[in-house]
C-alpha cells in the first residue's frame, strides 16, 4: 500500500525540500542527498506507485510515456546521455528504502551546472 507521507510524496507536494534538476507534469528529477557517484539523480513519477512493478502495471500509458521522456530529458540536460547507469531497486531486500517508484541515474561524470 502506498504511503502518502513518504519523503518523495512530500517532495512532489512541496512539503520537503529538494534540489530540482528537471520537472514536468509527469516526473520530477532531483539530486540524491546521499550520492553514490559524481552524478546521482533520482527521478520520480508524479503518481502513487510503490515500485517499478506497480508503476508499469497500473500507471496510465500517458504517465509512463511522460516519465520515460523525463528520464531522457534529464540525462540530456545533465550532459550525461552517453554515460550513465539507471537503477530501480525493488523491495527492501534489494535496497529500496522509499516506497515510491524512483529511478537512480548515476554517472562518474560531473553534470553540467549551467542550466
Amino acid at each position: 500500500m502506498y504511503d502518502n507521507n513518504n519523503i518523495f510524496a512530500k517532495i512532489i507536494r512541496g512539503d520537503a525540500p529538494s534540489t530540482k534538476i528537471y520537472e514536468d507534469d509527469y516526473a520530477l528529477a532531483f539530486q540524491n542527498i546521499a550520492p553514490r557517484a559524481k552524478t546521482h539523480i533520482l527521478i520520480i513519477p508524479k503518481g502513487e506507485y510503490t515500485d517499478i512493478y506497480d508503476f508499469t502495471a497500473n500507471a496510465p500509458t500517458e504517465l509512463q510515456s511522460g516519465f520515460w521522456n523525463a528520464v531522457r530529458k534529464t540525462v540530456e540536460k545533465l550532459g550525461i546521455s552517453g554515460n550513465f547507469r539507471a537503477v530501480a531497486n525493488t523491495g527492501a531486500g534489494a535496497g529500496q528504502s522509499v516506497f515510491h517508484f524512483h529511478l537512480h541515474i548515476m554517472s562518474d561524470e560531473r553534470f553540467k551546472t549551467d542550466f
